[in-house]
């Protein structure tokens, strides 16, 4: 096994996640008055996110992250504790002021293809049965971070040792989605 280090959630492997789950809360790091967020169903896409947007705990070479309807996200404790990381980012991401915890993900742009989903971190839950991670996003964008280039021969072999296609952007299956929606959205392709 490599020692290359991913994340802290899969670095000793990936659990695998349960088609029984609903949900669970996700709590942020302050040791009093945590923000606790309610995620009322099964979330999807869960992948590793290379990208210098997402949160990463510490030590964290990777934020892993999943999707979930935004419906089935809500703000149940110290919600005014939360503040927007930066307004003009189309993901809308919604942090403690306290610990700096991502706690949620919004999009707010209605035009946009994931719109209506919200970007969950899973490891904020004490509860398992999650869905496990399946790919890795923006592998690239970690060298933006600090990785050097050097070292991403073996990131990408790490991610594959876990069973995480590396992509430099994001899995096929959803950059298939954007395509559609933006075609959809042009008249290019009838529903």
């Amino acid at each position: 096994m490599s020692t290359v280090s991913i994340h802290p959630s899969v670095d000793n492997g990936i659990a695998a996640g349960s088609e029984q789950f609903t949900g669970g809360t996700l709590s942020c790091h302050c040791a009093q008055g945590k923000v606790a967020v309610k995620v009322d169903a099964q979330t999807a896409h869960n992948h590793a996110c290379g990208c210098s947007k997402c949160w990463k705990p510490e030590g964290a070479t990777f934020a892993v992250i999943a999707v979930v309807s935004r419906d089935k996200v809500s703000v149940t404790a110290n919600g005014d504790k939360l503040s927007v990381v930066d307004d003009k980012a189309t993901i809308q991401r919604h942090a403690c002021k306290g610990c700096g915890v991502h706690m949620f993900g919004r999009i707010e742009n209605k035009d946009h293809p994931f719109y209506g989903l919200d970007f969950v971190h899973t490891e904020l839950s004490s509860e398992s049965g999650w869905s496990a991670p399946t790919f890795a996003a923006f592998v690239s964008s970690i060298i933006e971070t600090g990785t050097p280039p050097s070292q991403m021969t073996a990131v990408r072999a790490r991610l594959r040792e876990l069973g995480l296609e590396p992509y430099d952007c994001l899995s096929p299956t959803l950059m298939d989605a954007i395509s559609t929606h933006v075609a959809k959205a042009k008249g290019v392709l009838k529903s």
